[in-house]
């Protein structure tokens, strides 16, 4: 993650945890009023009062600082084909997937295609299957 989305995150928490808190005096506060007016709120059959309107955005635009911090720290998305990211490993290289702090990526495997390009051939089952007649008659 690059610092302006480590800022970014860290902003949206610290923003997450004040409108946590206002919402948790809120609830407090109410709790205590209801406590000392309880001969009030037991004649009106109680009464419940919403979070006021300033957490609620305050929670919701912590939340989206939140996601446009992650979403700013993610990498580089890779093709969805395999055969373009394939092709890209073999023209790039290890230099196509250094990240932001300048590693390579620890996903990073090489050539996919090393595996194909070093199975031996196919197995000739007939041509085995006479080979093993003709010593099987030898012996």
């Amino acid at each position: 993650m690059t610092w302006a989305s480590k800022f970014t995150t860290a902003l949206g928490l610290l923003l997450l945890a004040d409108a946590c808190y206002s919402a948790y005096e809120h609830s407090v506060l109410q709790s205590h009023r209801a406590a000392s007016l309880s001969s009030l709120a037991a004649s009106h059959g109680g009464s419940t009062t919403s979070l006021p309107i300033d957490i609620v955005i305050e929670t919701v635009v912590a939340t989206f600082t939140i996601c446009l911090g992650m979403v700013l720290g993610t990498s580089k998305l890779r093709p969805i084909q395999w055969r373009v990211w394939a092709g890209k490993i073999e023209r790039e290289g290890e230099a196509g997937f250094v990240n932001s702090s300048g590693k390579v990526e620890k996903d990073f495997i090489g050539n996919p295609f090393r595996l194909l390009e070093s199975r031996p051939g196919f197995v000739d089952i007939r041509r085995q299957r006479r080979e093993f007649a003709a010593w099987a008659k030898g012996q």
